[in-house]
């Protein structure tokens, strides 16, 4: 599950249009509006997460990757 740029905006805007919303309409205390911004708030940083550690892993793979077997001998 991984969101691209425009998803990730769109979802951030839905966000905050939701908790402004439901802040001008009191209706932030209500179960199903709560269930529902934490759902997408939990979706936003899930796809934080898994971008950052997919970078992280395919950056390790490069470095290791380019590394020949000469430049692994000590001196």
């Amino acid at each position: 599950m991984i969101l691209k740029d425009n998803q990730s905006l769109l979802l951030c805007g839905i966000l905050v249009a939701g908790i402004f919303v439901s802040g001008i309409f009191d209706i932030l205390d209500n179960f199903m509006v709560l269930t529902l911004l934490i759902l997408i708030y939990g979706c936003i940083v899930a796809n934080i997460i898994y971008t950052k550690s997919k970078s992280i892993t395919s950056t390790v793979d490069n470095h290791t990757q380019e590394k020949t077997p000469s430049e692994h001998q000590e001196f």
